[in-house]
C-alpha cells in the first residue's frame, strides 16, 4: 500500500497534483476537513463528537481527527493507498499517523512538499479568487496570513519526516506535467527501496 502525504502552501498546485495521483496510483484522498464533514452528516459517534466541539468554538482533538482517518483505512481496503492532504500539520500528529499506519500494517511512504515563492501565490490566489468565490482567495493580507501559517507549521512536520528519509521538497513553478513527473519519480524510487512488509502485501493481496 502507497501513502504519501502531499504539502503545499494554498496555490501552490496540491490540488490539481493530488487529483493526477490519485489516479495514476489508485489512491484515496484524505483531507481532514472532509472527513469531518462526512462523519458529522453521517451522524457517526466521532461526527458527533466532532460537531459539539466545533459548536463550542473548540479545536477538534487530534485523538478525534486520527479516529476518523483509521475509519477511512478500515473502510477502503482495495485501494492503493491514500494521499494525505495538509495532514499531518504538527509533530505529535505525525506520530500518531505512524502509529495508526503501523495497527494496519502499513507505512507512509514519503512527504511530498510543494515550494512556491510567496509573490508567486499571492498572484495564483488572487487570480482564483476572480471565480472561486472563497473570500480568503480574495483578500491579500489573508493569503499572506495563511502562507505564513502553513510555513510554520510545515518546518517542524518536515524535520519530522526528514530524520526518517522521507522528506522531499519540489519546486511548484512550472508546467504541471512536468511537476507531476518528477513527482511521480520520487515516490517510485521510494517504492523500490522501501518494499511492502510481508503483513502489508499479504493484506494487500486479500483486498
Amino acid at each position: 500500500m502507497l501513502n504519501i502525504v502531499l504539502f503545499g502552501p494554498p496555490g501552490a498546485g496540491k490540488g490539481t497534483q493530488s487529483q493526477k495521483l490519485i489516479a495514476h496510483y489508485n489512491l484515496v484522498h484524505l483531507s481532514t476537513g472532509d472527513l469531518l464533514r462526512a462523519q458529522i452528516a453521517q451522524g457517526t459517534e466521532l461526527g458527533l463528537t466532532a460537531k459539539k466541539l466545533m459548536d463550542e468554538g473548540l479545536l477538534v482533538p487530534d485523538a478525534v481527527v486520527i479516529g476518523m482517518i483509521g475509519s477511512a483505512l478500515e473502510t477502503n481496503p482495495q485501494v492503493g493507498g491514500f494521499i494525505f492532504d495538509g495532514f499531518p500539520r504538527t509533530v505529535a500528529q505525525a506520530e500518531s499517523l505512524d502509529h495508526l499506519m503501523a495497527e494496519h500494517n502499513t507505512h507512509i511512504g514519503c512527504m511530498i512538499a510543494l515550494e512556491v515563492q510567496e509573490e508567486e501565490l499571492v498572484t495564483r490566489l488572487l487570480e482564483r479568487g476572480k471565480t472561486s468565490n472563497r473570500p480568503d482567495d480574495q483578500d491579500e493580507t489573508k493569503i499572506r496570513r495563511r502562507v505564513k501559517v502553513y510555513n510554520t507549521e510545515t518546518a517542524q512536520v518536515a524535520g519530522y519526516y526528514a530524520t526518517q528519509k522521507k522528506f522531499h521538497a519540489l519546486n511548484g513553478i512550472g508546467p504541471i506535467d512536468s511537476i507531476f513527473a518528477e513527482i511521480c519519480g520520487l515516490i517510485d524510487q521510494h517504492k523500490a527501496a522501501v518494499p511492502e512488509t510481508p503483513a502489508a502485501a499479504t493484506n494487500e493481496v486479500k483486498a
